[in-house]
């Protein structure tokens, strides 16, 4: 699927100890079901409901490669990424509805 906007996106939880790396087509939609709990499963477990990065493509494959590159990352390389972006770790939720 070519030119659908879609998105990689990062999670965390309140403290920023633990993040989740995903990608969807309806970015807005996706973070509301991590928020209200509607996803089971390890954001859940984890109360991860803060979007503190994301970016956007234009080809699903090129956003689940990412996902894919970016889940075998270190720690440290994905902290830097969002901090490049989100110093604060602000939840950006609210910028993108």
């Amino acid at each position: 699927m070519k030119d659908k906007q879609c998105y990689l996106y990062i999670m965390s939880n309140k403290n920023n100890t633990v993040l989740y790396i995903g990608a969807t087509f309806d970015l807005i939609k996706r973070v509301y079901e991590h928020k209200n709990k509607f996803v089971s499963g390890f954001t859940e477990k984890y109360n991860v409901t803060k979007l503190v990065y994301f970016e956007v493509f234009y080809d699903i494959i090129n956003a689940v490669t990412r996902e894919k590159q970016m889940k075998k990352w270190k720690r440290a390389w994905k902290d830097e990424l969002i901090i490049k972006k989100n110093p604060s770790w602000q939840d950006l939720y609210n910028d993108i509805i």
